[in-house]
């Protein structure tokens, strides 16, 4: 058997449902820090794309309707201190899980947006 052509060569967004384009754009930039890539309007709300840092990723903020069904989604983003994104975060009332500080593996939490999507922070 031979191999098959490189179909998927990687990630360039990944999509959050939300219920309110508006208050997660503000949780999303506001809490969390992403900066705005593109926003602009499209038939069923918004075409919302945020960058979390400096790659290539994005982040879009997909408006969720009565007719589209979603599955469970997790991110792992990354912060190079867990632990003062921890405090940051906490501070600012977002809803986050305690640190886990497992021998061998990096300090990591999850935390929730406004729309109860689970996500999680790791150090690199």
């Amino acid at each position: 058997m031979t191999a098959p052509a490189k179909v998927i060569t990687g990630i360039r967004t990944v999509s959050v449902p939300v219920t309110d384009q508006e208050q997660a754009l503000r949780f999303y930039v506001d809490t969390l820090g992403f900066t705005v890539v593109r926003d602009g309007p499209i038939p069923a709300g918004r075409w919302i794309e945020l960058a979390p840092g400096s790659d290539d990723v994005v982040v879009t903020l997909d408006h969720v309707t009565s007719d589209v069904t979603r599955g469970h989604i997790m991110i792992r983003f990354t912060a190079d201190d867990a632990a003062a994104a921890h405090t940051a975060l906490t501070a600012a009332g977002v809803d986050t899980d305690e640190i886990l500080a497992w021998p061998g593996v990096p300090p990591m939490f999850a935390f929730r947006d406004p729309d109860g999507n689970a996500f999680s922070i790791t150090e690199p």
